[in-house]
């Protein structure tokens, strides 16, 4: 059976999924979430895939109400989550019935926070993903009075027993800081900045409100190029930081077109991408260099944190009857994924 809800206070959400793998082959971003372990955190919390489609909401107040009964997981910064006007926790499945407001206020220390609705939503798509583009023009606007369609309905799941958590699926959350430290590995043209290169790692950086999700701006001391040879634009990854000016350094995130001509000093890690993705203006970035292959190990444990959650998941929503996603990456080609 379907199920729906209503957006009450949008604030700025916008529906996303892990991105579009496929834009890059065609000139489009990637996009998609920005902090990736938090998304697929919820995702997996609401027992879905890892890559089905939820909201994203970005520092401002949301709420919306249940048309139907629902079963959601919200996660990523820190926050204050009701449901019918009770508190409830964050990064733990939470039933939602038919005709309850669920509120999202204060979010803080981080940016971004998920919500995922099992069975996710029936919304439109470009080359695989949900993901806004803001280059053409794709993605759905979320305003008051806007409903959305899930695929499912979740009959509530009661506790019996006063007082005992519903859910305790061993979950380690994430660390949310004003201050935090990202892990860079040297970038292509490391070498042409010298001596100057080490300013990276020496240097306390403040972001900057022009900051977005197609990259982070930050003020500081700033590493300066030795050539003067002029860089031909080509392609660049996501988390490339580079100096466009001498003003401030660039960290390109999921939204940063495919080619630059900047130079590229260094390249944030994975997992370093999803703490950036929860920097606000005025927190202060520590830069700390680290090697391909520890950057490797750090997301490899990542993952592992998150199969763990997956197969407690699987396993207490198979008790309770509920139906729990596979990995994104683990399906078969003829499921859309």
């Amino acid at each position: 059976m379907t199920g729906s809800l209503t957006i009450l206070q949008p604030g700025h959400s916008v529906v996303t999924d892990l991105g579009r793998t496929k834009g890059p082959a065609y000139g489009l971003p990637v996009n998609g979430a920005l902090d990736q372990f938090s998304a697929k955190a919820a995702n997996i919390l609401a027992g879905n895939e890892d890559n089905e489609p939820l909201l994203e909401l970005t520092a401002l107040d949301f709420r919306m109400r249940a048309t139907t009964d629902l079963l959601i997981a919200v996660t990523g910064a820190p926050l204050d989550l009701t449901v019918g006007g009770r508190a409830c926790p964050q990064w733990e499945p939470v039933s939602v019935r038919a005709g309850e407001v669920v509120a999202v206020r204060g979010i803080r220390i981080g940016l971004r926070a998920y919500i995922a609705v099992h069975g996710s939503f029936t919304v439109p798509s470009l080359l695989g993903s949900c993901a806004p583009d803001t280059v053409v023009g794709f993605g759905l606007k979320l305003v008051e009075g806007f409903r959305l369609e899930t695929r499912k309905t979740t009959a509530p799941i009661t506790q019996p027993h006063f007082g005992l958590p519903l859910f305790r699926l061993g979950l380690t959350k994430p660390d949310f800081t004003t201050h935090p430290v990202i892990d860079v590995t040297d970038g292509p043209d490391v070498a042409e900045f010298g001596d100057t290169a080490n300013l990276l790692f020496t240097t306390q950086y403040t972001v900057s409100p022009r900051s977005n999700h197609i990259g982070l701006r930050l003020g500081g001391a700033l590493p300066e190029r030795q050539l003067t040879s002029e860089v031909l634009s080509r392609g660049v990854p996501v988390g490339a930081i580079e100096v466009p000016s001498r003003e401030e350094l660039l960290v390109l995130h999921r939204g940063r077109g495919v080619t630059a001509g900047y130079p590229v000093l260094g390249v944030v890690t994975t997992r370093s991408l999803d703490l950036l993705a929860q920097a606000r203006p005025g927190h202060t970035i520590t830069f700390r260099k680290t090697t391909v292959a520890e950057a490797t190990a750090t997301y490899r444990a990542a993952c592992l944190e998150l199969d763990r959650l997956r197969s407690t998941v699987q396993t207490v929503f198979g008790l309770l009857g509920i139906g729990a996603g596979e990995r994104w990456d683990e399906l078969s080609p003829a499921s859309g994924a």
